[in-house]
């Protein structure tokens, strides 16, 4: 099969465009580079091409259309929560605008679309009452990242129905594993990893008690792979289920580095969510995907 995997040198991206070479499809990575330039070797060692290009670019649709794939995987986004608050503008030129021509890009192609909203930040916070976000639940988003990952999911259902674009779209919870740059990409797995390895403080914001639906990435690949051939004109969500306090992550990521070292809490920061979670069952029906990795486990690999 022939794929293009926008942010294919991403964290996610890498992983993703590295297992689907494994399985012998022919891959086109399209990546601007702005926080993949340390996964450009891994992507080069196996002989994947790279075109270094913006999604909101006529480059990169030119790439789509010269390549001819059967399948777009869109990963590609402005994924900085925080920066989405302070510039809205740029969150929205990335993640509406660009994911817009990657859509028109791959209907053109007669490609199917996997998009990738934000199983977090597109529903917004979990109710008291809840133990996790299916896939009916009215989206609230509290960021503007977050309605503009919703944006994307309203534009795969109408270049669906305009245009009879074949798309899964898959809500990802918070995913962590090897390859995530504390630096670039979001992700208090990686930032806390990098400053317990540096033996620096790690700063939690708040108090600690907010909670997040942690899934491993070599998990979120498996459900890449499953969309390929399941779940069209669906949205399904891919976590865990459970619920994990950022204390409770520090208190684990912390022992297995073997640091007694005791957290910095600060302010909290704006459009931070305190209960994420989301219900996975759909994802075992639909796509027959469930999550394999235990938190403890996948820590346990960085």
């Amino acid at each position: 099969m022939r794929a293009v995997v926008t942010g294919g040198a991403g964290f996610i991206g890498s992983h993703l465009t590295e297992r689907l070479h494994s399985e012998g499809h022919e891959i086109l990575v399209i990546d601007d580079l702005s926080a993949g330039e340390s996964r450009v070797g891994i992507i080069e060692a196996v002989g994947v091409e790279i075109v270094r290009a913006d999604i909101r670019s006529e480059q990169a649709s030119e790439a789509i259309a010269s390549f001819r794939p059967e399948v777009v995987f869109h990963l590609a986004a402005q994924m900085d929560v925080r920066r989405s608050v302070n510039d809205p503008a740029f969150d929205a030129e990335v993640n509406i605008l660009g994911t817009l021509r990657m859509l028109s890009a791959a209907a053109n192609a007669g490609a199917r679309f996997i998009n990738t909203p934000s199983g977090g930040a597109m529903y917004g916070e979990l109710p008291a009452d809840s133990v996790g976000f299916d896939e009916e639940t009215r989206p609230a988003p509290m960021s503007p990242y977050g309605i503009s990952k919703l944006a994307g999911e309203h534009y795969c259902r109408f270049f669906g129905e305009l245009r009879g674009l074949e798309f899964v779209s898959l809500a990802l919870a918070n995913v962590y594993g090897p390859r995530q740059d504390p630096h670039g990409e979001a992700g208090v797995v990686a930032i806390f990893g990098r400053k317990l390895r540096d033996r620096e403080p790690c700063v939690i914001y708040g108090d600690g008690k907010q909670t997040r639906d942690y899934v491993f990435v070599g998990d979120v690949v498996e459900a890449y792979l499953a969309a390929l051939d399941r779940g069209a004109g669906e949205t399904v969500n891919i976590g865990t289920g459970v619920e994990t306090s950022v204390v409770d992550l520090y208190t684990q990521m912390a022992r297995l580095a073997g640091s007694e070292a005791e957290p910095v809490f600060e302010p909290e920061r704006a459009g931070e969510l305190q209960r994420v979670a989301l219900d996975v069952s759909k994802a075992k029906r639909i796509l027959g995907w469930t999550p394999k990795t235990s938190l403890a486990e996948g820590l346990q690999t960085l």
